[in-house]
């Protein structure tokens, strides 16, 4: 692909007056949601004053997403950003999830149709949309600031889902252990490996999406417990040099989002809360790193799904940590998801 990177804009002039104006606002903050090897997949709708979310199955990851679970995670992200971003302009939003059965890769529609004044926290977490940055890495000795980690759960619970901390030694090493043994496995997976080396472009690379060299270290920075970074790279040598031994080697709180059920609405759900999670954690100084490798894997997700024991299924393992941030993060042009 050789389209020339645009930095993605809010699409409108501020404040935005008409309902094409508003929608392409809130479109173009919703595209700034993360997703698994910033895929990016989705695309969007205007019908009036209403917005659909579609899921784009053309970026699916057939081979470490089959089920499109990550996908819809990935989408529900996208929509509590576009929800958000009503919000800041005073609107309160209508939403239907997977309203229709008959298309399934409908995410979601969206209506603004009355009016309220935002609250501090939603600006406070709108600000964080295009400044927020998935971390791949260590972290500095840093805490956490007192009350953040009561502040995400009670967040995830208004989206129906879990944030469970890890809060003990033995804990925290099943999870490491068990990110490295799904990284691993993937490693020696060639149709991974391949299906990975599509969304790695080199250095050189004009594409406005995938995993830039600019957003990982050319070292994998070892953690202790360790929790492997996925092999971006792949022996090539790109991204960012490290800080050294030591500067980053903290794994930081480790955590699992949870959903009560394993159904397509609870995968949305699990991506609504995981941006709720990644902007609060930005708002407050922080950062927070994704590992989805044990959860692409049956087994190993079983494995994580028995040690919490109450029947739940885990959607999602993060760490979350102080680091300084420096990464560059690629997004489409707003026309390009526009149908």
């Amino acid at each position: 692909m050789n389209t020339k990177i645009v930095p993605a804009q809010r699409a409108s002039a501020f404040p935005p007056r008409t309902t094409v104006e508003v929608a392409r606002y809130v479109i173009g903050s919703a595209i700034w949601a993360p997703s698994v090897h910033n895929t990016q997949p989705w695309w969007f709708a205007i019908d009036g004053a209403q917005i659909e979310l579609h899921a784009d199955v053309r970026r699916l990851l057939c081979v470490a997403d089959p089920a499109a679970r990550e996908m819809l995670m990935s989408c529900g992200a996208a929509l509590f950003t576009a929800k958000l971003a009503l919000r800041t302009l005073g609107f309160v939003p209508e939403c239907r999830v997977l309203p229709d059965p008959a298309d399934p890769h409908l995410i979601a529609c969206l209506r603004w149709r009355r009016q309220a004044p935002p609250v501090g926290y939603e600006r406070l977490l709108a600000d964080q949309v295009t400044r927020r940055r998935t971390h791949r890495g260590g972290f500095g000795p840093v805490p956490l600031l007192p009350g953040l980690l009561d502040v995400l759960r009670q967040g995830a619970a208004r989206d129906g889902a879990d944030l469970r901390i890890a809060s003990d030694d033995a804990s925290r090493a099943l999870l490491a252990a068990l990110v490295e043994m799904a990284e691993r496995a993937q490693r020696i997976d060639s149709a991974y490996v391949s299906e990975l080396a599509q969304w790695t472009p080199p250095p050189d690379s004009m594409r406005p999406d995938g995993v830039a060299p600019s957003s990982y270290p050319a070292r994998p920075e070892h953690t202790s417990p360790h929790f492997p970074g996925r092999d971006f790279a792949r022996g090539h040598g790109w991204g960012f040099p490290s800080g050294g031994p030591g500067t980053n080697n903290y794994a930081g709180v480790a955590c699992v989002l949870t959903t009560p059920a394993d159904y397509p609405d609870n995968w949305v759900n699990a991506g609504h809360a995981l941006q709720r999670i990644l902007l609060t954690v930005a708002a407050y100084g922080a950062a927070a790193a994704l590992h989805s490798q044990p959860t692409e894997i049956g087994w190993l997700r079983e494995a994580i799904r028995n040690q919490i024991g109450d029947g739940s299924y885990p959607q999602l393992v993060l760490r979350l940590g102080t680091v300084i941030q420096s990464e560059v993060s690629l997004r489409r042009p707003l026309n390009s998801v526009l149908r």
